[in-house]
């Protein structure tokens, strides 16, 4: 079986979609030697020995000439134009995009990975023009796709509903944290805590500022549990902070300070480098994440694996990821998110109790599932393919 993936964003392993990419491909390799994935790129992309299993000789880069197009052009005319004609060309039985951007009219079945509809589903994330127009350029081209895959049953309803697929044709594969994600401390945790100024105990919001996030909300909640237990266990605001105060991301240290919180309530980490990820989970009473939107919800599982209990938002995906292993409520409830985070903090049989549920809703995510079941579906396309020319 001969798979060439979209590898626009391999470089990119900060971002969720190169993350996606490179963690599927990596255990897609190791579930199946006999596959053969052709990871294919723009010319000039500059893969690295090091940036794939190279150690597999069935897991090879090709790039693409994409001259004289530049700038946005640039990704259009790879995701339209040089992407299906390398998959002609390369002979690929199946193709797969593992982001919102298949072709209008790919050259061989191809798969979508679609994570969600941010920009068709909330305003702020609509952009200008452009970017509108390609949001309805990727809209149509999910009609192309041979099967649309997502990351949990919330966002598949949504494809359903608001792209007008039908059900046979939009299949949910569940994400995973990865095998670094586990509850049993490394020599080195107290000494990363100690690198990002945490105190022995804290509660920890770790992600983006975007609009969706609703950091204000977790913010809030302090504004109730910091006179409580502010001082003996802060609140740690963790992630890249904005490089602007905005309506779309607003700064958090504008926003406490205007609640009027205690600086001894809130201590901001800024970026987090991905390996330390683990130790401050791990050294955390609770992960607050009250997010309005998540196409999946990495964050809190990541948190779940590490056996830190989620106070945080049932929205969207959020329930079916967390279920038991966390206590959630509507999105804006910062009042009822305060009184989990004050018994977490005081009451350390219920949060060993809720630690333990976190552990065994984590435990049936694993990249070797989201592995398996990929595979399944690019064989379910190239055999409907198959029967079609028959």
């Amino acid at each position: 079986m001969r798979i060439a993936i979209n590898a626009w964003f391999w470089n990119q392993p900060t971002a969720g979609s190169g993350q996606y990419t490179r963690r599927l491909v990596n255990h897609l390799v190791a579930l199946e030697p006999a596959l053969e994935i052709l990871l294919v790129a723009p010319q000039g992309w500059g893969f690295q020995a090091n940036n794939f299993s190279s150690q597999n000789p069935n897991l090879e880069p090709e790039t693409w000439r994409l001259q004289p197009e530049k700038g946005n052009l640039k990704k259009v005319w790879f995701e339209q134009i040089a992407f299906p004609r390398a998959c002609r060309q390369l002979a690929a039985d199946a193709a797969h995009v593992p982001y919102w951007a298949p072709p209008l009219a790919p050259a061989v079945p191809t798969l979508v990975t679609i994570h969600d509809l941010i920009p068709l589903l909330l305003r702020e994330y609509r952009g200008g023009p452009r970017a509108r127009a390609y949001t309805a350029l990727v809209a149509a081209a999910a009609s192309s796709a041979a099967l649309i895959l997502t990351d949990s049953e919330a966002s598949r309803q949504d494809i359903l509903t608001h792209l007008q697929l039908p059900p046979e044709k939009v299949q949910t594969i569940l994400l995973a944290a990865e095998a670094r994600y586990h509850p049993h401390s490394e020599p080195e945790d107290k000494e990363v805590r100690a690198r990002y100024g945490l105190p022995p105990r804290y509660h920890l919001y770790l992600g983006g500022f975007d609009a969706r996030k609703n950091v204000a909300t977790a913010l809030r909640t302090y504004t109730w549990a910091g006179p409580v237990i502010g001082g003996e266990c802060p609140l740690a605001v963790a992630g890249r902070l904005p490089a602007a105060d905005t309506s779309f991301a607003p700064d958090p240290r504008r926003q406490a300070a205007e609640m009027g919180l205690d600086p001894r309530w809130v201590r901001f980490t800024d970026t987090v480098a991905e390996t330390d990820k683990p130790a401050l989970y791990r050294g955390a009473t609770a992960f607050l994440f009250p997010s309005r939107y998540e196409g999946f919800g990495l964050p809190p599982l990541e948190a779940m694996a590490c056996g830190t209990p989620v106070v945080g938002s049932g929205a969207t995906s959020l329930l079916e990821v967390v279920g038991g292993g966390g206590i959630l409520l509507p999105p804006d409830d910062a009042e009822g998110m305060a009184g989990a985070l004050i018994q977490l903090a005081q009451d350390d049989d219920f949060r060993e109790q809720l630690s333990q549920q976190a552990l065994a809703q984590a435990g049936p995510f694993s990249w070797q599932r989201t592995a398996r079941e990929t595979l399944a579906a690019y064989r379910q396309v190239i055999e409907r393919a198959q029967m079609g020319q028959s």
